[in-house]
């Protein structure tokens, strides 16, 4: 069995205080590597598939197949990253060399994305692809799984993911903000918003780096690594526990909401409202009120704990979800209302549910013995970016089998079934997310009990030498 390692702070089952929690300085500090990461994150599915189809040649097909091609390989990282910070031992601890190791390569790699030279062929894109997403799991997935660990404590933790929350917001405005000021320079020029973009993630790299990794000491690890278990084993170790199931589902289907939204936004206020004007702004719109978010809902966080504070937030989510069933054509005003909403209740789902997993893996690694924070966060990461995938691929089709094309004169029917599942498909997959999560059986109480256990086990066992 391996030896249970501390939490760097004090006793879990104590109420949080001034004196002893995290301060926010350090916590910021810890969350820049959001910012260099967010700002990558945005244009790879925006900006840059344009620029390489207008600018260099490739086709549609070609850079589609390479980017399908790319987050399946993304995708297939996740649990090996896992695994392997999980295991990793080194007198810099088990999830710094992976972040600074995986944080130059996402670096290098990103600076031949998003400055390509004037030829580009498909295997440029591709290679560059390769080694962006390993590097950039290299930096996520460790990130994350070290993240539950800055803190035993379930409301410390999620402090942690209300900070990530926050700066991830705000570089995400931040880089929206470049393309609209892009426009306003050289109209059209893609290559411009791409390089602007591309100087953020240049210029804050290295700092973000060094911010996190000094932030704080890692806790130390187990001072033995359980015996390496077959593939299948581990699979259903993790596959069979059905409180991670239940907070992998919850977040599936939060990430599926978002990202149905996501990806009708542009044709909604476009051809259904009749604002191109607005299609990019509103956007910009809702992420202006979403730095906000993570501190209200951090607030709520306190007094109802997590999971009924994610089933808030996901109904919440539902019912202005719901209101766009209501905006008409011509009324701009609700719609910047509704949108003010989604802004302040964005991310309120994942904040908690993201800060959940580090509490289910320390009932793992009570009834197990075996620490998998980093498989179960990478599994956690799996979870959303499949939900991403899908999103794409029911949104557009349904649709167009609703009789909606933007190369063409659309009919009112075909707009009013954008308009539907524009509203009624974020909708249903928020009170889903809000269903498999409620009732959630691991609140303050027994986290507190299963942290005392733990430490108790700790007091017990002798390091190893």
């Amino acid at each position: 069995m391996a030896t249970i390692f501390p939490f760097p702070h004090t006793s879990s089952a104590a109420p949080a205080t001034d004196e002893n929690r995290l301060s926010a300085w350090r916590l910021t500090r810890f969350s820049a590597i959001a910012v260099p990461v967010a700002a990558a994150g945005l244009p790879l599915g925006v900006y840059l598939p344009p620029v390489y189809a207008q600018d260099h040649g490739l086709s549609l097909t070609t850079i589609g197949l390479i980017f399908l091609v790319g987050r399946l390989w993304d995708a297939l990282l996740d649990p090996f990253m896992g695994v392997l910070s999980d295991r990793t031992r080194s007198r810099f601890g088990r999830r710094k060399p992976w972040i600074a190791a995986g944080g130059l390569l996402f670096a290098g790699s990103a600076w031949f994305l998003f400055f390509p030279p004037v030829q580009v062929s498909a295997a440029y894109l591709a290679i560059v692809l390769f080694f962006f997403y390993l590097g950039w799991t290299a930096v996520q997935i460790p990130f994350l799984a070290w993240s539950g660990e800055v803190s035993g404590r379930y409301h410390e933790r999620t402090r942690v993911a209300t900070f990530q929350t926050v700066v991830t917001a705000s570089a995400l405005l931040l880089t929206l903000i470049l393309p609209t000021l892009a426009d306003q320079l050289r109209p059209g020029d893609g290559g411009l918003k791409l390089a602007l973009m591309g100087g953020l993630v240049a210029v804050t790299i290295l700092p973000a780096l060094v911010l996190t990794l000094t932030a704080f000491k890692e806790p130390p690890a187990p001072a033995s690594i359980a015996p390496r278990e077959p593939l299948g084993r581990v699979v259903r170790a993790v596959l069979g526990d059905r409180l991670l199931l239940r907070v992998l589902g919850s977040d599936f289907a939060v990430t599926l909401g978002q990202n149905i939204r996501a990806a009708l936004i542009v044709f909604y206020v476009t051809f259904y409202m009749g604002r191109p004007e607005w299609a990019a702004g509103l956007f910009l719109f809702q992420f202006v009120f979403g730095v906000l978010a993570g501190p209200i809902w951090l607030k709520i966080g306190y007094r109802l704990g997590k999971h009924r504070t994610a089933v808030a937030g996901e109904l919440v989510q539902v019912a202005i979800n719901l209101g766009l069933v209501l905006v008409a054509p011509d009324n701009m005003t609700l719609l910047l209302g509704l949108t003010l909403a989604q802004g302040l209740a964005q991310g309120s789902g994942n904040l908690m549910l993201r800060a959940i997993v580090a509490d289910v893996a320390d009932k793992h690694r009570l009834e197990t013995g075996n620490d998998r924070a980093g498989l179960y966060y990478s599994v956690f990461s799996l979870a959303g970016k499949s939900a991403t995938a899908v999103a794409i691929g029911i949104a557009l089709p349904l649709v167009a089998w609703l009789g909606f094309d933007p190369k063409t004169s659309n009919s009112p029917e075909a707009l009013q079934g954008l308009a539907l599942v524009f509203a009624l498909g974020p909708a249903i997959a928020h009170a889903l997310s809000a269903w498999l999560i409620a009732g959630f059986p691991l609140d303050e109480t027994r986290h507190a009990e299963i942290r005392r256990e733990l430490d108790a086990r700790e007091a017990t066992l002798v390091p190893a030498e």
